[in-house]
């Protein structure tokens, strides 16, 4: 038995980062739209927004070595990493007028700062990251950022690291100061709370099951009730599809031609965690390195202090598992009941150009707990077994599309799919996701409500001044920025009247 229930005005499937970001934008814009929220678990932030699922690391391209490219020309391109470090910008400036509007508090809870590093090992590797270090440091979103090659420097910053290393290969790294850890877990569970108190609609045990236009132009929503087992229909005029991994079968049964000739291809994380509060005291930075010759961005290794229920944690990882399920919580029939008619072509040309990856997968699958821990050691030469432990971490679902590149390219990054009328958008695909939300949730709102930008356009500047403008080309701004976001979310002290004006004077 199925019962039609009201129509709304939008459905959020998924009580991820992403529906709870765009959720609370909507909330500020239009507070009187009514707003209803699908989770087929028992609580948000379950599954790729969950602490322990993802790495954390506020991604503003500080670390992260694959978001700056070395040409054939022996230059870095760093138009990757000022995107990336632009839109996480967004981000912070959200998180920081929810704090002020005190419609969230103790941002503690879901952000810390933390220094971020490069570091690398053997000649060519130092000599890339010195010709990066030098191309962002000029740049003023990497203002602050350091280099050093010098052991008792790196002694300094990363002892956990330098301690016992016995190599004579040289050793860089770069540090940023402006980093931070983000427990997107908890952030996420902080937005439902607020939605919640605004009279957000949020059913949690709601497995949706089907997505179809119906003739009046709304979205019917096929949901069944996993506690009473009844199927219901909720409408809506906009629906948007944020349930990870599980979006890309809700797109395809939506039926819009925008979903077509699109597969996605399942990777696993697994984490080392480290279960000794000696080793973890001993390391404060995330620290990443660079991925082997032969594998994907996503294994590139890195050594992460995290904050996890406000206790100070230390992972290293990824390396890659397999699963042919789109969420932990998923079907193993997921990989193959995405295959259609449209997108079968396109997945077996990937198939055919991704056997590197395959066989890096199988390899990876393979690994012992001891080979695990060699490569630990190449972080921390004194590493011992017994002080790790082994947690599998998210599903991640690639992307798999055609492109200019080619039928069947594996994509690395996040896709918004929106129908040409902007009433259905879905988000796929996998990192830099939730540390860019709100950059993303904005893209959303321009390409689905343009009808409405010109009248929200004010608010959205008073909630994210940077609105429509690029930090890097405005410098004093994005100082006003730092210091108020910063302020706001505890990632700075607090400068005094006195401090201002002798500062001023």
């Amino acid at each position: 038995m199925s019962n039609i229930e009201t129509k709304t005005d939008v459905i959020l499937i998924g009580a991820g980062i992403m529906s709870a970001t765009l959720g609370t934008l909507l909330k500020e814009l239009v507070p009187e739209w009514n707003i209803k929220v699908f989770e087929k678990l028992d609580k948000p932030g379950e599954e790729s927004s969950h602490e322990l699922n993802n790495a954390g690391t506020g991604h503003a391209a500080l670390c992260e070595l694959n978001y700056t490219v070395e040409k054939p020309d022996g230059t870095i391109d760093i138009t990757k990493a000022i995107r990336v470090n632009e839109q996480f910008q967004v981000s912070k400036q959200f998180w920081a007028y929810l704090v002020k509007k005190n419609l969230i508090s103790n941002p503690q809870d879901f952000i810390m700062p933390l220094p971020h590093m490069s570091m690398v090992q053997g000649e060519n590797d130092v000599a890339f990251l010195k010709k990066r270090f030098e191309a962002l440091s000029n740049n003023p979103l990497f203002k602050g950022m350091k280099f050093s090659e010098d052991p008792k420097t790196l002694m300094e910053w990363i002892p956990l690291i330098m301690k016992e290393r016995t190599s004579a290969e040289p050793i860089a790294a770069t540090k940023a100061d402006a980093g931070t850890d983000v427990n997107f877990g908890n952030l996420t569970r902080m937005l439902f709370e607020h939605l919640k108190n605004k009279n957000v609609s949020i059913h949690y045990k709601h497995s949706v099951k089907d997505v179809k236009r119906t003739s009046n132009g709304l979205w019917d929503v096929k949901v069944k009730n996993l506690d009473s087992g009844a199927v219901e229909r909720h409408q809506a005029k906009f629906v948007f599809i944020g349930g990870g991994g599980g979006s890309l079968h809700l797109l395809q049964k939506s039926g819009i031609p925008e979903g077509r000739h699109i597969g996605g291809f399942p990777v696993s994380g697994i984490f080392m965690v480290c279960n000794n509060p000696e080793v973890i005291e001993n390391h404060h930075a995330k620290v990443y390195g660079k991925a082997k010759v032969g594998a994907p961005p996503m294994s590139v290794p890195h050594l992460d202090t995290r904050y996890i229920n406000n206790k100070k944690s230390l992972l290293f990882g990824p390396f890659a598992g397999f699963s042919p399920k789109f969420l932990k919580t998923g079907s193993n029939m997921d990989l193959i009941s995405s295959v259609k008619h449209d997108n079968l072509l396109t997945m077996l040309a990937a198939g055919v150009k991704e056997m590197a990856l395959t066989k890096y997968l199988i390899q990876q699958v393979m690994l012992t707990k001891e080979q695990r821990m060699e490569e630990l050691r190449e972080f921390i030469p004194n590493a011992k077994s017994e002080d790790w432990d082994l947690i599998v971490a998210g599903q991640r679902v690639q992307v798999i599309k055609d492109t200019e590149a080619g039928k069947g390219t594996l994509q690395f990054g996040t896709e918004v799919i929106t129908a040409a009328d902007g009433s259905i958008a879905a988000l796929l695909g996998a990192s830099p996701g939730a540390s860019t939300a709100v950059h993303v949730m904005l893209e959303v709102i321009k390409k689905c409500f343009p009808q409405h930008m010109l009248e929200w356009e004010q608010k959205i500047k008073e909630m994210i001044p940077s609105f429509g403008v690029s930090l890097m080309e405005h410098p004093d701004l994005l100082e006003d920025i730092n210091v108020s976001t910063g302020e706001a979310l505890g990632l700075i002290e607090k400068e005094t009247k006195e401090e201002k004006e002798l500062v001023l004077n």
